[in-house]
């Protein structure tokens, strides 16, 4: 994750962004996460320091060490807090629903815990009384552990580190109070000082790290848009969901740098970048909205390529099935005129998507409507003009396309692959949905693709155990011709047939919020209200 920060840092450093200093008062929400993990670790060492502690207490200590205090009870119930407390402190790090940042600066109450307890114990074994040299207490050895796991601003740093030094010198005062033990105070100052050497020192670290910090916050600045949270990463790049500065709205920010493209040759990482830089551009110019809408993109000086698109909710066509099994027949026939629709309005502007396949395809909820489609990665997108040279951005050698969902002219390098390609992917989606089996099943991708040029598909009827309407049956079957003459033309003429499928008009956008309600009950509550914070006041401007 550190990493992922760094590199995210140098992406924003070099692109030409506008930055608002209001943003950096906290420490970025991925720093802060890992140091709530690294308070649950340092709660569960301190529970079972502590345990030992008691253990000691109880069977071995008592006649190993003379007490100032020779009965054992209070000892052993400070222990016994201490231990309850890293308990609950544990169980508030790993349940609590409040921030990450709320957590550590729960975290810092805690240290100092930590550090009264370790002070009783130090007055009740009569360190704080009999001792006449100078002695490291383990309360600096907390103080300085803590100041590296959960850094705090520097000035609180400081406060509580001197708050937590002072805990031997005032229970050696109490244990005086209380038993008349000898107490000088500047001896006993004198005798915990490297405490408090140890609390000015943590200054250092604590200052440098959370100036790093803030930085990393700054540099997650990507124009009006600022990275909040990592979605996920693969081969090419990452996906952040990321917070417009100005307006209440969250996107999806792709980010794809050139060390991650594994390309041999910066060649092949320039091709690649064009790639993305097409994908972005061609997206942004198709108007359905059932195609994920572009909203900027952008290239720094480092080579990193980045576009912002709108945040979805739900799920992609692929981990749907993987999830929940087959889809009926009605609801096939419902998402896949979503998926024409996209492809249609693609179509018509001369754009080949290429790529189809249920992973790109996300089944959503879009203000009221539930299983809302929109059509993903127009990466591999290609301009396919009336006499011109139709060529698209691969690497020598290298096929484009997902084995399971492409046509056999892809897979034969045929120069005049058109839209018809995509009617034939949509074909193989229909059938994992209706099914939740690839169209051919293989060993290894050559196998896969030598089925798509010369085996017979098995009609999906075949393969289910739900119903499937031979409408609907024969449209799958049609779609999967290996003549791409033979097929539905594009995807509108596609949407024409599947219109005319009436035998799979049962499902409804109620049926749809009704399963969504039954199986994704987490994503159809209330509609979230996007909030703002006015840098001048307190108060909250709230946009619906």
């Amino acid at each position: 994750m550190a990493e992922n920060m760094k590199r995210v840092a140098r992406c924003a450093a070099t692109s030409t962004v506008t930055r608002d200093n209001t943003t950096t008062g906290h420490l970025p929400t991925d720093l802060l996460r890992d140091q709530v993990r690294l308070l649950m670790m340092f709660a569960g060492v301190a529970a079972a320091v502590w345990t030992f502690a008691l253990f000691m207490d109880l069977f071995i200590g008592s006649s190993l060490v003379e007490r100032a205090n020779p009965p054992t009870t209070t000892s052993v119930l400070v222990a016994a807090s201490q231990i309850l407390i890293a308990g609950l402190m544990l169980a508030f790090l790993r349940f609590s629903p409040v921030s990450s940042r709320v957590k550590t600066e729960v975290g810092i109450f805690y240290m100092l815990v930590i550090a009264a307890g370790i002070a009783a114990e130090n007055s009740l074994i009569g360190s704080a009384t009999v001792t006449r040299v100078m002695q490291v207490s383990w309360i600096a050895v907390t103080i300085l552990v803590f100041s590296m796991i959960s850094p705090a601003p520097p000035r609180r740093t400081l406060v509580v580190s001197l708050i937590a030094a002072s805990m031997d010198p005032l229970a050696a005062w109490i244990a005086h109070l209380r038993f008349g033990s000898p107490f000088a105070p500047l001896h006993t100052f004198l005798l915990f000082l490297p405490s408090y050497v140890i609390a000015l020192v943590v200054m250092v670290p604590s200052k440098l790290y959370y100036r790093i910090g803030r930085r990393l916050r700054e540099a997650q600045d990507l124009g009006s848009y600022q990275l909040v949270e990592l979605l996920g990463h693969g081969g090419m790049g990452e996906v952040w969901k990321a917070q417009h500065r100005l307006l209440a709205r969250s996107a999806a920010v792709k980010l794809v740098r050139p060390e991650l493209l594994g390309a041999a040759t910066e060649t092949e990482a320039k091709l690649t970048l064009r790639r993305f830089e097409r994908e972005a551009r061609a997206t942004a110019a198709l108007s359905s909205p059932h195609t994920i809408h572009v909203f900027d993109f952008g290239l720094t000086d480092d080579g990193t390529f980045y576009y912002v698109m709108e945040l979805l909710t739900g799920r992609d066509l692929e981990s749907l099935v993987r999830e929940f099994g087959p889809l009926p027949a009605d609801r096939v026939s419902y998402l896949l005129r979503q998926v024409c629709h996209s492809l249609a309005d693609a179509h018509a502007r001369g754009l080949v998507h290429r790529d189809i396949k249920p992973a790109n395809i996300y089944v959503c909820r879009m203000g009221l409507d539930y299983d809302f489609v929109k059509v993903l990665d127009f990466g591999l997108v290609k301009l396919n003009r009336r006499g011109a040279a139709q060529q698209t951005l691969t690497m020598e050698h290298h096929t484009t396309g997902t084995p399971a969902y492409m046509a056999p002219e892809i897979i034969l390098g045929d120069a005049a692959v058109d839209r018809r390609a995509d009617v034939y992917a949509l074909g193989c989606v229909a059938y994992y949905l209706l099914t939740g089996q690839l169209v051919f099943e293989a060993d290894t991708p050559m196998k896969m693709l030598l089925h798509h040029v010369q085996s017979k598909p098995v009609p999906p009827s075949q393969r289910s155990e739900l119903p499937i309407p031979r409408e609907l049956d024969d449209l799958v079957l049609a779609c999967l011709e290996k003549d791409p003459a033979k097929r539905p033309q594009d995807a509108e003429e596609l949407l024409r047939l599947a219109y005319s499928c009436k035998a799979c008009e049962g499902w409804t956008d109620a049926d749809a919020r009704a399963w969504w309600q039954m199986h994704l009950a987490d994503l159809t509550g209330p509609l979230a209200i996007e909030a703002i914070y006015d840098d001048t006041s307190t108060d909250a401007v709230v946009f619906t």
